[in-house]
């Protein structure tokens, strides 16, 4: 009965191939042989094992470390280089032959059986296919981090090119294409052209083939379209079964053959691959990345056919764009609808995997501008504008180039889609229930590089409603991710996007529309709960300052060019909005903020710009600020007459009434209530700090600068100071550094104003030898505050237009108090404001300059930096594809992690959903 049973089995009963993956550890025939054994022939049977053993990616990864491909390196480096050869000829081998792809197995019985190893199991060419991506996967990092400029070592491996002697192929018919994008280059150029042998008629009689870096990139791309491994067989033509179809519906396609979870892993496999062959980079010191371009990033943005450019881009974005669409019903895919499910299920979802590696590949060829990638500058001085070719980006020109209506309404609904999941997850009435959408960052970086490149989709977005929510979207990914260190370049980022966004009219005139998208109670202060996007805009932007104690200050200036941006486009701002940009001007002129560092100053000036616009442009459509400003003109009136010595006072006061209120609760603590009611009350106060104006009728704005946590201590631990001195740089031209050099017109202002100015500055004071002393230790990072520098930015704020408005309205306004009962007053004066017009004493109104968001080359290398952190992080886990390799664009921080702390209420919930019975715990025995 027994007699059909194979004659040896593995332990136990062979599954998985236990024994002989534990052997390729330990014996000598496994890979400690790549670097004891010297000059391994290429023919050997030794290669065999490393197509043929492995059954995941987790195999590979775990059984060949860094480690042994490093030590084969330095003692057998004939080994690694014969590794790659036998690893890439097979995969080219298989690709042709007519075993592969290997047909899936068609149920579940038969999938399970094919990870039993007998005596006759037939060849695998799907699983032979796989091992080699995944062993060139765990290989070429390790001979990326070769120290020095140029790895000779690589160079002659991967693209040395040799001479043969010339031998015509019969080529294949031509394929139709299946979308065209028109451009105004020529179509015939090198790397670009249909692929005709034009030179048939004048055969050579040698030519140089391609290396084998090239004929590597070559491969991959027909596995991404290679019928039965990545696409399905229904759509093969013939007998080519590489067929260069979109995958998905989308761009460019109208044509979907649907999903399939095995097709979907091998695609996943296959743009790994690829993904590490572009990381190359990332072995390159961030002041060499200009100069040292990646050899294989460049061949595929510079060299690769216009066919594929085109078949690849689209399909990446569609695949990005459709993130939900899948028919399989696998494990992941069930477990993710079930709340706490990340705690319970380890895995992810195919259909996850291979989204994610298509946005991170989008994001890496879209940014990519280094050597002769960098695009290309015409015009000079104000005019001069950059823009990407063929012969520079192909993708990022593609990208550029698109331009259907329908495409652009895909590509929104789809950013708009993936952001509304994740915020669906934030505002989840189980905390924690759900797993956060995995690939947001890169959306937002994506959706970054569209309106970067593309201005018809630009135009396309601010014209539409979604624009609006887009707005809501990121400012609420803002607020959810601020409190987190390890986000704060996204942070960062989100700042440069919204204030690239600002720059547009049409974003100004969307402000007035209201926010329709469910946004979390807790980010929506009282008062606003139905307001304008410009309520909310403002609103989000105060909390992001206001609750991060200066740890986010380097992207505090681009926040509030955003503001100055939109501002002439304010309309019917409410109570707590008028009094979130007041208590964020009033925290801007604390002393203690002004004289820490040398940029401060400007976003004092661009909080003044903001006022001025809605003066100019909306006056009477904005009672509840005229009102707040009118309220604050003590700030206004002391900043018109600041000095140094006058800072260095009202800071050295401030310090003595904290100093007096610290012995106080000192005392306090010792003989009046116990220090847990203290603490209580001391969290209360400062709560109420943050939040007092929120219902306040009377528009009283709050002057403490505490309430914002924005005085100079605070800083100390921010992003340090080389991300602060990239800073404003990034944020502004060039000719904006400082608040004195605007380009932004002088109006032209009346003598009395003139006269009133001229009165304020002539009260500055020369500084003496203690202050000189006391403003030593107000600058931090070494900055010395000096009564010159004060003048130098003091003299060119904008107060005239406000203190104009405070000198016409505020008698007024008192009147008005003095002659009516209190509970009529607040809406006289809503009525008076709304009615009141200054034209005969306010000059004309400035031409509008918004400040767009201009590259730099730090810029670039910081973006970089942070699309290639990002793709590090999501590499750690599960195979750890860049760890412990030396890489130098960024630093690599490693820290012990934590245990998971599950806290009652998730332990209760938990419970709950998987345990047949609740048991409650017992209370240890006094």
């Amino acid at each position: 009965m027994f007699a059909k049973l194979p004659q040896t089995l593995t332990a136990p009963f062979g599954l998985l191939t236990d024994e002989a993956k534990l052997a390729f550890r330990s014996r000598p025939e496994g890979i400690s042989k790549l670097y004891t054994t010297r000059h391994i022939a290429e023919t050997e049977s030794y290669w065999d094992q490393y197509f043929t053993l492995f059954d995941t990616s987790s195999d590979v990864f775990s059984l060949i470390s860094p480690h042994d491909i490093r030590k084969a390196l330095l003692d057998s480096p004939e080994n690694v280089a014969a590794l790659i050869r036998v690893v890439t000829a097979r995969l080219f081998n298989l690709l042709s032959d007519h075993t592969f792809p290997s047909a899936p197995p068609a149920s579940v019985a038969s999938y399970a059986t094919s990870f039993i190893k007998t005596s006759s199991t037939e060849r695998n060419a799907t699983k032979e296919v796989l091992n080699c991506l995944r062993v060139l996967q765990r290989v070429l990092p390790v001979v990326f981090e070769v120290e020095g400029e140029s790895n000779a070592f690589e160079l002659e491996v991967l693209w040395k090119k040799v001479e043969v002697d010339d031998e015509l192929d019969p080529k294949a018919p031509e394929e139709t294409p299946q979308f065209v994008i028109e451009d105004d280059e020529d179509r015939s150029e090198s790397g670009h052209s249909s692929g005709m042998p034009s030179q048939a008629s004048q055969p050579k009689r040698t030519k140089t083939l391609p290396s084998l870096g090239e004929k590597l990139f070559t491969c991959i791309n027909d596995l991404l379209f290679c019928c039965g491994f990545s696409l399905p067989t229904k759509i093969q033509v013939d007998h080519y079964k590489i067929n260069y179809v979109i995958w998905e519906k989308g761009v460019g396609s109208t044509t979907d053959p649907g999903p399939n979870h095995a097709y979907d892993s091998n695609k996943t496999e296959v743009l790994r691959l690829l993904l590490v062959l572009l990381s190359r980079q990332i072995y390159i010191p961030p002041t060499a990345l200009f100069t040292h371009p990646s050899f294989y990033t460049l061949h595929v943005v510079r060299k690769m056919p216009r066919r594929d450019v085109l078949t690849l881009l689209c399909s990446l974005l569609n695949t990005a764009m459709n993130p939900t669409t899948t028919n399989s019903m696998t494990i992941a895919s069930v477990a993710g609808k079930v709340p706490y499910n990340h705690l319970v299920f380890k895995g992810e979802d195919s259909r996850t995997a291979l989204v994610g590696m298509s946005l991170q590949v989008l994001c890496v060829l879209l940014d990519f501008q280094s050597g002769p990638a960098r695009d290309t500058i015409s015009g000079s001085g104000d005019t001069a504008s950059s823009s990407p070719t063929t012969q520079t980006n192909a993708f990022r020109y593609f990208l550029a180039k698109l331009h259907r209506t329908q495409d652009f309404a895909f590509i929104l609904s789809g950013i708009v889609g993936i952001l509304e999941q994740q915020l669906a997850i934030s505002n989840n009435l189980l905390p924690g229930s759900r797993k956060s959408v995995p690939y947001v960052p890169e959306t937002i970086i994506l959706f970054w590089k569209i309106i970067e490149l593309n201005k018809k989709f630009r135009a396309y977005l601010l014209d539409s409603d979604k624009s609006v929510d887009i707005l809501a979207y990121l400012l609420c990914y803002s607020l959810e991710i601020k409190d987190k260190p390890q986000q704060h370049g996204l942070c960062r980022a989100l700042s440069y996007i919204i204030q690239t966004l600002s720059a547009d009219p049409a974003f100004g005139n969307k402000l007035s529309l209201p926010v329709k998208i469910q946004i979390p109670t807790r980010w929506v202060p009282q008062g606003t709960l139905h307001g304008t996007a410009a309520d909310f805009m403002i609103t989000s932007i105060y909390s992001i300052i206001a609750t991060t104690s200066g740890s986010l200050n380097s992207i505090y200036p681009a926040l509030i060019i955003a503001l100055a941006n939109a501002a002439p486009y304010f309309k019917n701002l409410s109570v707590v909005t008028s009094n979130r940009l007041l208590q964020l001007f009033t925290s801007f002129s604390n002393p203690l903020f002004l004289l820490s560092d040398e940029s401060h100053p400007r976003l004092l000036f661009l909080m003044l710009e903001v006022f001025n616009s809605v003066i100019f442009h909306h006056l009477s459509d904005n009672p509840n600020l005229l009102y707040a400003i009118i309220t604050a003109h003590k700030t206004f009136e002391e900043l018109g007459t600041f000095t140094l010595s006058h800072g260095l006072r009202e800071i050295q006061r401030v310090q003595q009434i904290k100093d007096e209120q610290a012995r106080q609760a000192e005392r306090d603590r010792k003989d009046g209530p116990p220090s847990e009611r203290a603490s209580a009350e001391s969290a209360h106060q400062e709560k109420a700090r943050l939040l007092r104006n929120e219902s306040d009728p009377a528009f009283v704005v709050a002057r403490d600068i505490e309430s914002l946590s924005l005085s100079g201590e605070d800083h100390e631990d921010g992003l340090g100071g080389q991300e602060h001195t990239e800073t404003r740089p990034l944020t502004s031209p060039p000719s904006e550094n400082t608040p004195t050099t605007s380009t932004t017109p002088l109006t032209s202002i009346s003598e009395t104003a003139r006269g009133k100015m001229k009165a304020r500055r002539s009260m500055s004071s020369d500084i003496g030898g203690g202050d000189r002393i006391a403003a030593a230790g107000v600058g931090r990072n070494g900055f010395l505050p000096t009564q010159e520098w004060v003048t130098s930015w003091q003299q060119g704020l904008p107060l005239d237009t406000v203190m104009l408005v405070i000198s016409e309205l505020l008698p007024k306004i008192q009147n008005l108090q003095a002659g009516r009962q209190k509970a009529n007053t607040a809406g006289a004066i809503t009525d008076f404001l709304q009615s009141v017009t200054l034209t005969d004493v306010l000059p004309p109104a400035p031409a509008l300059y918004p400040r767009r968001f201009l590259w730099s080359d730090a810029s670039i290398v910081w973006l970089t930096s942070l699309i290639w952190g990002g793709v590090y992080v999501h590499g750690m886990s599960p195979l750890g594809i860049w760890n412990s390799t030396n890489v130098r664009l960024f630093f690599v921080k490693h820290t012990q992690p934590q245990q998971r702390q599950i806290t009652d209420t998730m332990s209760s919930v938990v419970g709950g959903l998987f345990s047949p019975t609740r048991q409650r715990p017992e209370r240890p025995s006094n």
